[in-house]
C-alpha cells in the first residue's frame, strides 16, 4: 500500500496514534531527534481514512492556535490602543486565520510537511476570508456571514492542498527532545488550553452539561463499532443512566447544592476516563486523556467558583 502525506482541516477530534517520535533517533548529538524522509505518524490504513486522521490533526492544531494566542491579542490590544481596531470584523477575521495558520505551520512542520505545503495550507486560511472582504466593505456581509463565509470556503480550500501534496515525501525535520515530549502530550495540552478561559473567569457549569460527559463515549463507540463487546454497551448505558439520574437532581436542587453535584459529576467522570484510558476500550486513548485532564480542570474551577462566590 502506498504510504502518502496529506494536509487538510476538519472538526474532528481524532486519536493519539503514535507519534513520529515513538520510533528511536538515529545516531546523533543527544540534544537533537532526527525524522528521517519517510512517512511519520500512525494513520489508519486506507485512503478515506487516512484523510480523515489528518484533517482531525489539522483541526486540532487549528483549535489549538486559536486558544493559545486568542487570549495574547486580547490581553495586548488595549495597552497598545489596538482595542477598537482588533474589534472590526475584517481585522478579526485575519487575526483568526493568523491564529489557526500558527498553530497549523507548527503542527505540519512537526509533521514533517514541507515548507511549500505549509504556505499553500497557509493561503488557504486567508484568501476566503480576504475575497469576502470586497462583499463585506461594499456593505453586501455582514460580520456574521464573513465568518461563516470564511470557514465554509477555507474547507474545501484546504482539501484541495491536501490532494495536491498527497504523495509528498516528507522533509528531514530535527527536534528538541523538549519538543518531542510536549508533542506526545498534546491531548494534555488542548485539554488545558480550554480551560484557560474559566481560570481567568471562574463559574459553574449548567447541571445539563453533564450530559456530554456519558453521550461522547457512546458516540465515539457507535462510530468505532466498539460496543459490541461482552459487557461493553451495558456498562455504557449504565454510565449513561448514572449521569442521567445526576443531571436531574441537580437541576430539581437548584443553588449551591446543584453546584456541588455538577463539580462532582466531571470530577467522577475523570474516573471513568482514567479506566477507559488503562484499559483502551470503546475510545481512543488520546481521546480518554485529553478527557480526564478538562474533566479535572473544570471540575477545579467550578470548586474554586463555588468557594470564592457562593456558586
Amino acid at each position: 500500500m502506498e504510504k502518502t502525506q496529506m494536509y487538510a482541516d476538519s472538526a474532528a477530534v481524532p486519536s493519539a496514534g503514535p507519534l513520529p517520535t515513538d520510533q528511536p533517533a538515529p545516531p546523533g548529538p543527544a540534544s537533537l531527534a532526527t525524522v528521517p524522509a519517510a512517512p511519520i505518524g500512525a494513520a489508519p490504513a486506507g485512503g478515506t481514512r487516512r484523510l480523515l486522521w489528518h484533517l482531525g490533526e489539522m483541526a486540532l492544531a487549528m483549535i489549538a492556535g486559536m486558544l493559545l494566542l486568542g487570549p495574547v491579542w486580547d490581553a495586548a490590544g488595549p495597552p497598545l490602543g489596538l482595542a477598537g481596531t482588533l474589534g472590526r470584523p475584517d481585522v478579526a477575521a485575519l487575526v483568526m486565520a493568523t491564529n489557526m495558520t500558527v498553530g497549523m505551520t507548527v503542527w505540519m512542520r512537526y509533521r514533517a510537511h514541507h515548507w511549500r505545503g505549509v504556505a499553500e495550507m497557509a493561503a488557504a486560511m486567508y484568501v476566503p476570508f480576504l475575497l469576502l472582504l470586497v462583499p463585506l466593505r461594499a456593505g453586501l456581509l455582514d460580520a456574521d456571514a464573513l465568518m461563516l463565509g470564511g470557514h465554509l470556503l477555507m474547507v474545501p480550500a484546504m482539501v484541495l492542498v491536501a490532494v495536491r501534496h498527497r504523495h509528498e515525501t516528507p522533509a528531514v525535520i530535527h527536534r528538541h527532545p523538549a519538543v518531542v515530549a510536549l508533542a506526545r502530550r498534546w491531548p494534555t495540552g488542548l485539554a488545558l488550553l480550554m480551560t484557560v478561559d474559566m481560570w481567568v473567569d471562574p463559574g459553574v457549569l449548567s447541571p445539563w452539561t453533564m450530559l456530554v460527559l456519558p453521550g461522547g463515549y457512546l458516540l465515539i463507540g457507535v462510530a468505532r463499532r466498539t460496543l459490541r463487546g461482552p459487557g461493553v454497551l451495558a456498562t455504557q448505558l449504565a454510565g449513561l443512566a448514572a449521569w442521567v439520574a445526576l443531571t436531574l437532581v441537580a437541576v430539581a436542587v437548584g443553588g449551591r447544592t446543584a453546584a456541588w453535584l455538577v463539580a462532582f459529576g466531571w470530577l467522577a467522570h475523570a474516573g471513568w476516563d482514567l479506566v477507559h484510558h488503562r484499559t483502551g476500550r470503546v475510545v481512543p486513548r488520546g481521546y480518554a486523556e485529553w478527557c480526564v485532564v478538562l474533566d479535572v480542570a473544570l471540575a477545579a474551577v467550578m470548586v474554586l467558583a463555588i468557594l470564592t462566590t457562593g456558586g
